[in-house]
């Protein structure tokens, strides 16, 4: 089985919630129109992502009566869409969300576990932490979600891949930090390190999708990629530009590297959780 993916690696404008939902709509046409049938943008399109005080007034709800999310719901019937938003639950909680969306309806959504608050991140003001970490059933199999801090840590990219994840999406809003060295920004460079291995160790897919632009003076990078699960790059966008990036998996290249790595089959998650239990335990 193939599937023809594509990265909308887009500039949205801080809390112009409406001009970016008609640059979601145009970007879906267009990758429409290149034959895509998974279509993927970065963490916040919708929303921008430093927000700030505008947190509160650019959060939406993930529904078919929301004004919205109902357009990007009926743009799913013509392909599959990954979008990033803030989101507010029923007590009025604040996420960074990414939704999967297919056929008109939500299929799942992911709530950010990890907000970096250190440095120039101040994610923990404003947002609260996602709970749960679980891979999900589509057209083209099981599929993982996280975003940006969350494929920071290795526990998240593990669970999903234990929880049957063959394909691996990742979306950031990743900033522009370190030297820069042969053209590349030293956030760049590390990103694609972390994706490339991750595809390696978990003989998986791992589609990442960054965004692009400047906000607050800070610069975004854009250079979304694709790696294979031997690690092999197959799709890369370009860097500080904006771009609808394709690609083509062969999900039947799965099997065929399990078969001579086989890494999940060996993989001793008992093992695994009676020493974390152990270390737990010495925390104490």
């Amino acid at each position: 089985m193939k599937v023809k993916i594509g990265l909308a690696q887009i500039t949205p404008k801080l809390g112009d919630v409406e001009a970016n939902l008609v640059l979601h709509l145009q970007q879906i046409e267009k990758a429409a129109d290149q034959g895509v049938e998974l279509l993927v943008f970065p963490e916040l399109s919708l929303t921008g992502y430093r927000l700030q005080d505008l947190t509160f007034s650019v959060a939406v709800n993930p529904t078919l009566q929301d004004p919205v999310f109902g357009r990007l719901l009926e743009a799913s019937r013509d392909l599959d869409l990954v979008v990033g938003f803030v989101e507010s639950d029923k007590r009025q909680k604040f996420h960074i969300a990414a939704a999967y969306l297919s056929g008109g309806e939500l299929v799942y959504l992911h709530r950010k576990v990890y907000l970096p608050t250190y440095g120039m991140f101040d994610e923990g003001r404003d947002f609260a932490m996602g709970n749960t970490l679980q891979s999900f059933d589509t057209r083209f199999g099981r599929v993982g979600i996280l975003i940006c801090e969350d494929f920071w840590h290795i526990s998240p990219p593990y669970l999903l891949w234990l929880d049957g994840a063959d394909i691996l999406i990742l979306t950031s809003a990743s900033p522009g930090r370190g030297v820069a060295t042969e053209q590349k920004i030293g956030s760049a460079k590390w990103v694609e390190h972390i994706n490339q291995a991750y595809a390696s160790i978990f003989t998986n897919f791992v589609v990442h999708c960054n965004r692009t632009g400047f906000e607050d003076g800070v610069n975004f990078w854009g250079g979304s990629t694709v790696f294979d699960p031997e690690g092999v790059l197959i799709a890369q966008g370009p860097y500080y530009e904006e771009a609808l990036v394709t690609a083509r998996l062969d999900l039947n290249q799965i099997r065929r590297t399990r078969t001579r790595l086989p890494l999940l089959r060996d993989e001793r998650v008992a093992l695994t959780i009676k020493e974390m239990e152990r270390i737990v335990d010495n925390w104490k």
